[in-house]
């Protein structure tokens, strides 16, 4: 197969709207994932929206809902407890954003909507030795953007982030 075929395999592949991984991809299309990794940074610079989230490769989606962006601050312990309340109470937590002094905003996207995507998150984290990127910080302030079906929903997400203490306010 040629690479410009198999860029648009992998193109139709995210167009699913499921995460891939580079592996998988790798494994479907008889490459290594190196390849997989060269062919997405092609896709990139050739105006393709691909994101690399925790659970693999995904193109963007917009997300139907209310949308809202919280300041948050916490430690290690706290991060579980932010996203679980995030999911819990219906929301997708689309990425994470720290403002970094020399590079300016840092923008991770992890796309969690459930308790075991939270959990697949935080047992990568734990098993990658990879800091979170409120670390970079040095304040540990960072925002999260949040889809929910409702302003409701956001208000209720609110108001436990605040009585949790992690929402800055």
């Amino acid at each position: 197969m040629k690479a410009a075929e198999r860029r648009e395999k992998i193109l139709a592949i995210l167009g699913r709207g499921q995460p891939v991984t580079g592996a998988q991809l790798a494994r479907w299309l008889g490459v290594s994932r190196q390849v997989i990794v060269q062919d997405v940074a092609i896709l990139r610079a050739r105006g393709s929206e691909v994101l690399a989230t925790p659970q693999g490769y995904v193109l963007p989606l917009r997300e139907e809902g209310c949308r809202r962006t919280f300041a948050c601050r916490h430690d290690l312990e706290g991060l579980e407890r932010e996203l679980l309340i995030m999911v819990d109470n219906g929301g997708k937590v689309m990425d994470v954003v720290v403002e970094h002094p020399l590079y300016g905003e840092l923008r991770g996207y992890l796309m969690l909507s459930s308790r075991r995507e939270v959990y697949e998150f935080i047992n990568k984290l734990k098993k990658s030795g990879a800091n979170p990127l409120y670390t970079l910080t040095g304040s540990g302030v960072h925002l999260h953007t949040v889809v929910a079906p409702d302003e409701a929903t956001l208000e209720a997400m609110e108001r436990e982030l605040l009585e949790a203490g992690i929402l800055l306010g």
